[in-house]
């Protein structure tokens, strides 16, 4: 047994080039023959090779076990998958650094609330004379007559770097973000960067603030560390949306005849598809839009027809989108550090519908039934809205852009304490406990 054992954990020196492709635990000192075994090195098992010894591999807090080898067995491994979207980690071991010293910052501000102005113009201030960086603020926020007419902040707003939304790439350009107002500035962050995401500090000075950790009490301070790398980070997973429309054209023609003679009215004429894309923060919602009917769509998953939504709609999230409108609509809560996605319906004509929650790697797919008596809209955090019609097709998947969102504590206590004071969860008044009786003599 011992002898076994040892022959299990020990890596070999001449291991062929072959081997490179299957897993030594696995298989242990058989030769690998691809000849013998007829089939190509594309189908073998492979987690990753076995190397080194397993005493050197210790449990550490990560909720995946051992690392970088998960065996079962004897002879059982994971076959390696070079599409994996991400690995799991202890939360309190995500920390920001920087590979260089961040210069320019993009201050997102929530339009139209007077109370933000003050604190708009002190972090301005703060960045740009105190740390000399590089402040990016979009086009009209300075437009704010507030702003426009305040001749003692013209200084500072000469310094500022000026986009349009849907107009001017700045994804290359910030070094990290801060969001002045409630979760809506957030989830705007997210829309504005369709690749990789820079850090994002989110003060609350909304409505909500679930997503918005920071008082603006202390923001010296707090943005000082963060410019010094000292802060943890909650990775928030987003959804990578593509919607397909089958495109069609209406032709008008002219006097209402062809050139056939046919007498006709206006003619769709399918030429060709639209593809659109989306990184998605909360979720993707399908509903049934001013229709008065049912909404009625196909919900596949990997290509398998999972169910048929007979309701108001069907809700896509994210974890991060689960404390949001599925959350309204009867879906559990889930950590932002859970990698799944969660399908909750939205007033399913069905006792037996409950929300479900399935691994963040599959890739969904909702389309209108071919039996839907009308179309169905969708929206993609509550923006973009747009008709789905028959033929179309919404494709949803984990994106492998998330959103790293820093910490006021770390990201375990933050959800926690956002829970408590946003949502109210679990509260409740004490019971009371029984009397104590004094003993008889």
């Amino acid at each position: 047994m011992e002898m076994n054992r040892e022959k299990l954990c020990t890596s070999k020196a001449d291991v062929s080039s072959d081997s490179a492709y299957h897993c030594s635990t696995c298989h242990d000192d058989e030769e690998w023959s691809n000849t013998s075994r007829g089939r190509a090195k594309s189908r073998s098992l492979s987690a990753s090779p076995a190397l080194g010894s397993t005493k050197e591999f210790r449990r550490t807090r990560s909720l995946h076990g051992p690392c970088p080898v998960t065996t079962f067995g004897p002879k059982a491994c994971m076959l390696q998958n070079p599409k994996t979207i991400m690995h799991i980690q202890d939360p309190a071991s995500q920390r920001l650094t920087w590979n260089k010293p961040p210069k320019s910052v993009l201050v997102i501000k929530k339009i139209r609330d007077a109370s933000l102005l003050q604190p708009f113009k002190e972090l301005c201030v703060y960045l740009t004379e105190e740390n000399n960086m590089i402040v990016y603020v979009e086009k009209k926020v300075l437009e704010d007559p507030a702003i426009a007419n305040d001749d003692n902040f013209g200084p500072v707003k000469k310094k500022f770097c000026t986009f349009r939304e849907d107009y001017d790439d700045i994804s290359n350009q910030i070094d990290f973000i801060i969001c002045l107002g409630g979760d809506g500035t957030l989830l705007y962050a997210s829309s504005l960067f369709q690749g990789s995401v820079p850090p994002v500090m989110a003060f609350h000075l909304g409505s909500l603030g679930f997503l918005t950790p920071f008082n603006f009490e202390n923001f010296q301070s707090q943005v000082t560390q963060v410019i010094e790398g000292n802060a943890a980070l909650v990775l928030r997973s987003r959804l990578k949306v593509k919607v397909v429309k089958e495109h069609r054209e209406k032709m008008t023609v002219q006097n209402g005849i062809e050139e056939n003679g046919v007498v006709s009215a206006n003619i769709e004429k399918e030429v060709g598809k639209q593809i659109m894309q989306y990184q998605v923060l909360n979720e993707v919602v399908v509903d049934r839009g001013p229709s008065s009917y049912l909404s009625n769509v196909d919900v596949f998953l990997d290509g398998h027809l999972i169910t048929t939504v007979q309701g108001d709609g069907v809700i896509v999230s994210t974890p991060t989108g689960s404390t949001a409108y599925a959350a309204a609509a009867g879906a559990s809560m889930i950590h932002p550090n859970v990698p799944a996605i969660m399908i909750t319906p939205i007033c399913p004509h069905s006792l037996s519908f409950r929300p479900i929650v399935v691994p963040a790697g599959v890739e969904l797919k909702i389309m209108l039934s071919p039996d839907a008596r009308n179309t169905a809209w969708v929206s993609f955090d509550g923006r973009k809205r747009q008709e789905i019609c028959h033929g179309d097709s919404i494709s949803i998947t984990t994106s492998c852009y998330p959103l790293p969102s820093i910490c006021f504590r770390d990201p375990v206590s933050d959800w926690f304490e956002s829970l408590a004071e946003c949502l109210h969860w679990n509260v409740r008044k004490k019971q009371n406990n029984f009397a104590v009786e004094e003993e008889e003599f």
